[in-house]
């Protein structure tokens, strides 16, 4: 599935990025060949965001972001891989110390109404979908599953859709809770994708508070919510007991932290304060194509992580 089109690269005039600060690499430091230390935070790159350095092979690129120092890795499209590369990422990613993130649970509705209209066979698909996830999930050692509530129903008032959604996520729940996985609920911005039903943080940690259990908490993307509703570390602090993994992008662009409005290295300060110790999913573009961009991506992280 094509859950996003961000992760198309976008060529930039500069490399406005203040790459001169400190915590950054220079260029004789820095290599694809030499190990970095780990950062401080667990995050996640995805396929595709280091091939010019890696090559196209999925475990060469899991090495190169071991070796780069990302102790995670979240991979959106997992679910629909062959099995026998799941197991040989999952082989990798045991042998090289990286955590499972997110991969997409179920076929999200962009479009229409799904969860949120109470028809009983879409939420008996939602169901086997969630069932066949979690076969993967076991599989790939994962712990968090990406659920999107779908589309709005403008035919219901929202205190009906609301309570759809609710019933849908009890029952996944009662699924996943054997096998201690956790769904994480993304709220996403009316601007790259408006009509959907799940927008806002506030209303993710209602229903996770409806829902009521382990199995369900929040994906709070910070580039999402900065274009949502801003306010980041105040939000952050206020659904902080549902919050289960975050994602990143700065904003505008969802490119690299550094290439936008975000003041990351305080975001991820504040997050690392309060004892974080999950997964911050690399959810963006480069701002740069080929190596060199990749090379910034890595730096600006390390700026970024450099509190």
């Amino acid at each position: 599935m094509n859950r996003r089109d961000f992760v198309k690269k976008k060529m930039v005039v500069s490399t406005a990025l203040g790459l001169g600060g400190a915590g950054v690499l220079s260029a004789s430091e820095w290599s694809p060949e030499k190990e970095q230390k780990p950062f401080k935070l667990n995050y996640a790159p995805h396929l595709g965001m280091f091939k010019e350095s890696a090559g196209n092979d999925p475990i060469d690129q899991l090495n190169f972001m071991a070796d780069m120092g990302f102790t995670a890795f979240e991979d959106n499209e997992m679910k629909g891989r062959d099995q026998s590369l799941q197991e040989k990422m999952a082989k990798t990613m045991m042998e090289r110390g990286i955590s499972m993130g997110v991969f997409v649970a179920h076929e999200i509705y962009w479009d229409k109404p799904n969860l949120a209209s109470g028809d009983m066979s879409l939420r008996e698909k939602f169901l086997k979908e969630i069932k066949e996830s979690i076969e993967v999930a076991k599989r790939v050692n994962a712990k968090w599953i990406t659920v999107v509530p779908g589309h709005v129903d403008l035919r219901l008032r929202k205190g009906y859709q609301t309570a759809n959604v609710i019933e849908s996520l009890k029952q996944a729940c009662s699924l996943l809770e054997p096998h201690g996985l956790t769904m994480v609920l993304e709220p996403l911005n009316f601007r790259n994708h408006p009509g959907l039903f799940l927008t806002d943080s506030p209303q993710a940690f209602e229903i996770c508070k409806s829902v009521d259990s382990p199995s369900c908490k929040i994906l709070f993307d910070i580039y999402h919510q900065q274009i949502q509703e801003g306010n980041l570390i105040p939000n952050i602090d206020a659904c902080w007991d549902e919050i289960g993994y975050f994602q990143v992008g700065d904003n505008p662009g969802r490119n690299e932290p550094t290439t936008g409005e975000i003041n990351y290295k305080n975001v991820f300060k504040h997050i690392h304060s309060k004892g974080f110790t999950g997964i911050v999913g690399m959810e963006h573009g480069n701002s740069i194509e080929g190596k060199k961009g990749e090379q910034a991506v890595i730096e600006a992280y390390r700026i970024t992580d450099s509190f």
